[in-house]
């Protein structure tokens, strides 16, 4: 990647007001964050990382839990293709278990409820982009 392209990209998001971005090609990636607290462009190595508390909750106004993303990236329903759920609608999750995965940079984040209860609604298709802070889960506490 050369920097005309980094040039483009940073024009892009400040055109959205994108504040984090993550980008990889081939075995090469950078993350951009932009603001007070931000760090200077990082490499990352691809490996799992360790389980992600899910992005701050909130009630639905139909009253069940929601369970948000942590990070933008890919969601997977299952560790691996072909592998089973980690869990579908109607199965009882305990807070701390995990119920998907969000790749983000090639690293594969094991996103964990935050909640006791039973899954409700699976918000996003398997293998679908998410943002930060969009709802994945509806469970209902319990």
């Amino acid at each position: 990647m050369d920097l005309e392209r980094i040039e483009k990209l940073l024009t892009l998001l400040g055109k959205y007001d994108v504040r984090e971005f993550a980008y990889s090609e081939g075995d090469w990636s950078v993350e951009l964050r932009v603001g007070a607290a931000a760090a200077a462009p990082t490499m990352a190595i691809p490996q799992m990382a360790a389980p992600v508390a899910a992005a701050p909750a909130a009630a639905a106004s139909d009253g069940l839990h929601i369970v948000r993303s942590p990070m933008v990236g890919t969601f997977y329903r299952s560790p691996k293709p072909g592998q089973a759920s980690f869990c579908d609608v109607g199965d009882r999750v305990e807070a701390g278990k995990t119920i998907c995965i969000v790749e983000a940079m090639k690293l594969m984040n094991e996103i964990e409820s935050d909640v006791a209860g039973v899954v409700a609604e699976i918000l996003v298709e398997n293998g679908h982009a998410v943002e930060f802070g969009q709802p994945l889960f509806k469970i209902r506490r319990g």
